[in-house]
């Protein structure tokens, strides 16, 4: 299962995520693919929030997320700045609560932003599974 996410924001707004529903799952990762960035300057930090109830929402701890690079952090290297276009960052979850969502924030951005952000479902826990209809 997927679940596909932002499209296009204006330049400071936050990009924020619905939440995905992991019932089910045990694991998913957000994969975040940039267009053209066309500011000079730009940076987009990423973060990722869980919750039990889809209302209240808080940070992941960096132990509740898998790195995807080398980097400070997990969220650190899924972020990226005005020359990373056509680019695409992971990162993954690993938590126990059933909500996850995903926020890009940008900073010294002045125009608008183009980016696409999927959500893949992983380790079901009940296996095998019907394929829904698309």
């Amino acid at each position: 299962p997927i679940w596909i996410g932002f499209i296009m924001y204006d330049h400071l707004d936050d990009g924020v995520g619905v939440a995905v529903d992991r019932q089910g799952y045990e694991s998913l990762t957000f994969v975040i693919a940039t267009g053209v960035i066309s500011d000079a300057d730009a940076t987009f930090v990423v973060l990722v929030e869980d919750s039990a109830d889809n209302v209240t929402f808080a940070s992941v701890v960096d132990g509740e997320l898998i790195q995807q690079g080398t980097g400070a952090t997990p969220e650190i290297d899924a972020g990226f700045q005005f020359d990373d276009d056509n680019e695409v960052r992971t990162i993954g979850y690993r938590g126990i609560l059933r909500y996850v969502r995903l926020t890009l924030t940008p900073a010294t951005n002045t125009g608008a932003w183009l980016i696409t952000a999927v959500a893949i479902l992983g380790h079901r826990r009940v296996l095998p599974f019907d394929q829904p209809a698309s």
